[in-house]
């Protein structure tokens, strides 16, 4: 008996123990929070739940550190664990405000990224996920304005997605066409271009070409004036020396 007693004393006070470590954690990873150390606390608050796998604001307190550093499926999951057995609405709808938060920010970070059709069909999912979390934060707290504004938000999100979803084979398919007349026309340019070019080149060689004709004409020209001036040459030269002869001294 004296022996089952002094079992039963070891196991309290382990228990104790444990309640107070997870405690602590806790109050740690509070305090790394507010300083917005996010890595640390997602370390103090896995402590906490290493002590206490059952508690609710651990796992709440972790999913928010994991949320902060955009781990967004280990985020929801936190929140999905935070909630089993709790019974009170507000902080059922809180965590499931989050946890809509945590696939709605996942959805918004693929914007603007090039994806394959598995990838919008994830992005899709993702945000009727945050849509289905919204609703049932809202009918725990139907006052909160927050949570129809970010309803509102994903369920025009999932709208916009569908749409560019069912057409995104034919926008592909548009593009490539587009992008091919845009080629057909710029050869097009660049053949009529060098079509000119040659014209002109062509034009310009014939113009600074001389006709035979005449080129042949302007020889003969050239001769002739040749001849000419020999000739008066030769008749001044004959001259100067008549003149020479003429005035010579004895």
């Amino acid at each position: 008996m004296k022996i089952f007693l002094s079992v039963c004393m070891v196991l309290v006070c382990a228990g104790s123990f444990s309640q107070k470590q997870v405690r602590s954690e806790l109050r740690k990873g509070n305090r790394e929070y507010g300083k917005e150390k996010y890595t640390e606390a997602e370390i103090a608050y896995r402590k906490a739940l290493e002590g206490n796998e059952r508690s609710s604001e651990a796992a709440y307190n972790l999913g928010n550190s994991l949320y902060r550093q955009q781990k967004f499926d280990q985020a929801a999951k936190q929140y999905e664990l935070s909630v089993t057995g709790v019974d009170d609405r507000g902080k059922q709808a809180v965590a499931m405000h989050n946890y809509g938060n945590s696939f709605l920010a996942k959805a918004i970070a693929q914007d603007g990224q090039t994806g394959d059709q598995a990838q919008s069909s994830q992005k899709m999912q993702d945000l009727k996920t945050s849509i289905e979390a919204y609703k049932q934060s809202l009918r725990n707290n139907p006052n909160s304005d927050e949570t129809r504004y970010n309803l509102a938000l994903a369920q025009k999100l999932l709208e916009e997605a569908q749409q560019d979803g069912g057409g995104g084979q034919d926008k592909d398919k548009d593009k490539q066409d587009k992008n091919q007349d845009k080629q057909d026309k710029q050869d097009k340019q660049d053949k009529q271009n060098k079509q000119d070019n040659q014209q002109q080149q062509q034009q310009q060689s014939e113009q600074n070409r001389m006709p035979k004709e005449k080129a042949e004409q302007i020889l003969e020209a050239m001769k002739q004036n040749e001849r000419e001036t020999q000739e008066k040459v030769k008749e001044h030269q004959i001259q100067q020396t008549k003149q020479t002869l003429t005035d010579k001294n004895w």
